[in-house]
C-alpha cells in the first residue's frame, strides 16, 4: 500500500538532459535535411522551367520560320494564279512575325547572347519581308521577267538560308544552355543527396542511442509496474472480499428491514387496531347513552369518533406502506392491481395494470422486489413526469419475471442516469441486481416519456427463500421503501 501511494504521489520529472540533447540533435538534423530537400525541389523546379522555356523557344522559332516561308509561298502562288486570295499570309505576316518576336524577346530577356541573336533574326526577317513586298510591286507593274530574275538570283535564296541558319543557331544555343544548366543541377543534386544521406545516417545513429536510453528506462519502469501490479492485485483481492461481505450485509439488512416492517405492520394491525376498535365501540355506546340527556356532549363525542375513524384510516395507510397486506394475503397480482387502482384514483392518471395471472407464483423475495420497483417508479412518475397515461406490464418470461413501466411524460434527462446520487434509481437497480436481475431506464418509444424495464430471475441467488413464507429482499436498507428513497427524474411522492 505504501509503495503504491508513493508511486502515485511522486511528481512527474522532466526528461534527462542527455536525452533531451539527443532529441534536439535529431530534430536539428532532420530540419537541415528538410531544408536541403526544399532547396533541391526549387532547383528541380528551375530546371523544369528552363526545359519548358527551351521547348517553347524552339517552337516559337520554328513558327516564325514557318510564317516567313508561308509568306513567300503565298506570294509565289499569287504570281502563278494572279489571285488575291493567295496574298493573305503575306499581308498578315508582319503583325504575326512582330508578335512572335516580342514573345521570343520575353522568353530570352535573361540571356544577352540570345537577345543579340534575336535582333539579327529580326533584321533578316524584316529584310526578307521587304523583298517580298518589293517583288509584289514589280509584278503588279507588269515586270514578270524581273520577278523571274529576282527569284533566280542567289540573294533571294541566301536570305532564306540565313533566316534558317539563325533559327538553327538560336535553337542550338538554347539547347546548349539547357544542357549546361541540367548538368550543373544534377551535380548539385548529387552533392545534396550525399549530404542528405550523411544527415540521415547521423540521425539514425542518434535515434539508436536514444532507443537504448529509452529501453533502459522502460525496463526500469516495467519492474516498477510489476511491483505496483502485485500490490494492486493484493488490493483488488481485499476489495473483492470486502465487496462480498458488504453484499451479504446488504442482504441481511434488507431482510431485517422487511421483517421489521412486517412485525410493525402486524402489531399496528393487531394491537393498535384492537385498541382503536374498542375505543370506537365505547364511544358509540357513550354517544347512544348521552344522545337524549346531553346532546352537546354527544356531538363532541361524535366528532371524536369521526377523528378516531380518520386515525384508523391513517393506521391502515401506514400498515400498507410498511407491508402491503394484499401481497401476503392475496398475492402479487392482486397487490399490484389494487395499488395501480389507488394510484390512478389519487393522482388522476390513467394507469393500466397488465399483470400476468401467473404472477402469484413469484417467490416472496421476487414479489416484494417487483412491488417495490413498481411503487418507486409510479411515485416518480406522479412527481416529475407530467404524464397522463401509465402502463404497468408484468409478464412471466422463460428466465424470470419481466416488469415494464412506461409513461407518456416529459421523459428522463440524458445526464440523470449517470448520477450516482439518484437514490431512487439506485434503489430500484440494486433490488434487481442483488437478485441477479437487471434494470434499465431509458427514453420511451420515439423519445416520448420514460420506460423502466426490470428482469428478476425466478430463483434468488444464494437461496434467500426462507421457511414460513418470509422473504429476504436483497436491497440496501435505505432503499427499502419509497417513503425513504430519493428522487428519480420523473419520480413522485407516495400517492397513498
Amino acid at each position: 500500500m505504501y509503495f503504491s501511494t508513493t508511486l502515485a504521489e511522486r511528481p512527474a520529472r522532466s526528461l534527462p538532459l542527455h536525452k533531451s540533447l539527443l532529441c534536439l540533435v535529431c530534430v536539428v538534423l532532420l530540419v537541415v535535411n528538410g531544408v536541403f530537400l526544399l532547396r533541391n525541389l526549387d532547383d528541380l523546379r528551375a530546371a523544369n522551367a528552363l526545359q519548358a522555356q527551351t521547348a517553347q523557344v524552339s517552337d516559337e522559332l520554328q513558327y516564325l520560320n514557318l510564317l516567313v516561308t508561308d509568306a513567300e509561298t503565298s506570294l509565289r502562288g499569287y504570281f502563278l494564279s494572279n489571285d488575291e486570295v493567295y496574298l493573305g499570309p503575306l499581308r498578315g505576316a508582319p503583325q504575326q512575325i512582330d508578335a512572335q518576336i516580342r514573345a521570343l524577346g520575353v522568353l530570352l530577356a535573361d540571356n544577352p547572347s540570345q537577345t543579340k541573336n534575336l535582333a539579327q533574326l529580326r533584321t533578316l526577317v524584316q529584310r526578307k519581308l521587304a523583298l517580298l513586298h518589293q517583288s509584289l510591286e514589280v509584278f503588279r507593274q507588269g515586270g514578270l521577267d524581273d520577278i523571274v530574275a529576282i527569284a533566280a538570283s542567289p540573294d533571294d535564296r541566301a536570305q532564306m538560308d540565313e533566316i534558317r541558319l539563325q533559327v538553327v543557331i538560336m535553337t542550338r544555343e538554347q539547347n546548349e544552355l539547357l544542357t549546361s544548366r541540367t548538368a550543373g543541377f544534377y551535380q548539385q543534386y548529387r552533392h545534396a543527396a550525399l549530404f542528405g544521406v550523411g544527415i540521415n545516417a547521423a540521425a539514425i545513429i542518434m535515434l539508436l542511442l536514444f532507443y537504448k536510453l529509452v529501453e533502459r528506462a522502460f525496463v526500469a519502469r516495467l519492474d516498477a509496474e510489476r511491483a505496483l501490479q502485485q500490490t494492486n492485485d493484493g488490493l483488488e483481492h481485499i476489495v473483492a472480499e470486502r465487496t462480498a461481505q458488504l453484499s451479504v450485509l446488504s442482504r441481511h439488512l434488507i431482510r431485517v428491514s422487511e421483517e421489521e416492517k412486517s412485525r410493525l405492520a402486524r402489531e399496528l394491525h393487531d394491537e393498535m387496531g384492537a385498541n382503536l376498535t374498542a375505543i370506537g365501540i365505547d364511544l358509540a355506546t357513550v354517544i347512544d347513552g348521552l344522545r337524549m340527556s346531553e346532546p352537546e356532549l354527544a356531538d363532541k363525542l361524535g366528532r371524536a369518533r369521526r377523528t378516531l375513524v380518520d386515525t384508523v384510516q391513517l393506521k391502515r395507510r401506514i400498515i400498507e406502506n410498511l407491508r402491503p397486506s394484499l401481497l401476503d394475503n392475496m398475492g402479487l397480482s392482486a397487490a399490484l392491481q389494487s395499488y395501480c387502482a389507488d394510484y390512478a384514483r389519487v393522482t388522476s392518471l390513467d394507469c393500466d395494470a397488465l399483470i400476468d395471472p401467473e404472477a402469484d407464483g413469484a417467490g416472496p423475495t421476487q414479489a416484494i422486489a417487483l412491488f417495490r420497483i413498481t411503487q418507486e417508479a409510479l411515485n416518480n412518475i406522479a412527481k416529475y413526469a407530467k404524464a397522463r397515461n401509465v402502463i404497468v406490464n408484468l409478464t412471466h418470461e422463460p428466465d424470470g419475471w419481466g416488469l415494464e413501466i412506461t409513461d407518456d411524460g416529459i421523459g428522463i434527462p440524458e445526464g440523470t442516469l449517470g448520477r450516482t446520487k439518484s437514490h431512487g434509481l439506485l434503489g430500484m437497480r440494486e433490488r434487481a441486481l442483488l437478485l441477479g436481475g437487471t434494470l434499465v431506464i431509458e427514453r420511451g418509444v420515439n423519445g416520448v416519456g420514460t420506460c423502466v424495464r426490470a428482469l428478476i430471475p425466478t430463483a434468488a441467488p444464494g437461496g434467500n427463500e426462507e421457511a414460513g413464507g418470509h422473504s429476504t429482499p436483497p436491497v440496501l436498507a435505505q432503499n427499502a421503501g419509497p417513503e425513504q428513497q430519493g428522487s428519480l427524474p420523473q419520480g413522485a411522492a407516495n400517492p397513498g
